[in-house]
């Protein structure tokens, strides 16, 4: 797999999450009701990443595995990461090094054939179940790449106040 993809949906969260943080002198921004805050967006992001990490290993190793993202959306469990990770900048850090190891693994490191292993799959998104069968390593890198973390970019970006639309008259 070409892991240039999963590095720029990486580096643009990043980039986001900066400067959602850096907005207002790092001031927290409240989200509306039923949104994550930033951390939790990042928190969220490790865990999902770290499942992947562990997918990936395990294929790697010659293991069986699944993949599964329910914890990753368990409250108590990315409010845990949260704190361990120190806050808003360990979980830019622990991202960032979780990144290039699965950036890592998703390049060179696996063959063709362990990344069309199926890996028994089961996906929830706002309580819905997306997902529940067998998919190919690749398509969960894809996903990860093209939906999950654009997705929370957007999310991230979200979180700012709407800017005035630029003085045209000038």
């Amino acid at each position: 797999m070409e892991s240039a993809q999963l590095q720029a949906a990486y580096r643009s969260l990043l980039d986001a999450a900066t400067t959602v943080a850096d907005y207002g002198g790092g001031a927290i921004i409240v989200p509306p009701p039923g949104e994550w805050t930033a951390d939790q967006i990042l928190a969220h992001v490790s865990l999902v990443t770290a499942t992947t990490i562990a997918a990936a290993s395990a294929i790697a190793s010659g293991s069986h595995t699944t993949y599964d993202n329910r914890i990753a959306l368990d409250a108590w469990t990315i409010n845990r990461v949260t704190t361990l990770a120190g806050g808003t900048a360990g979980l830019l850090d622990r991202i960032q090094h979780q990144a290039d190891a699965l950036c890592a693994l998703a390049g060179p490191a696996l063959s063709e054939a362990e990344l069309d292993t199926p890996v028994p799959t089961r996906l929830l998104s706002n309580d819905a179940c997306m997902v529940d069968q067998p998919m190919p390593l690749r398509d969960l890198l894809a996903g990860l790449a093209e939906t999950e973390l654009p997705g929370h970019t957007q999310q991230l970006l979200a979180l700012l106040p709407d800017r005035a639309p630029a003085d045209t008259t000038a």
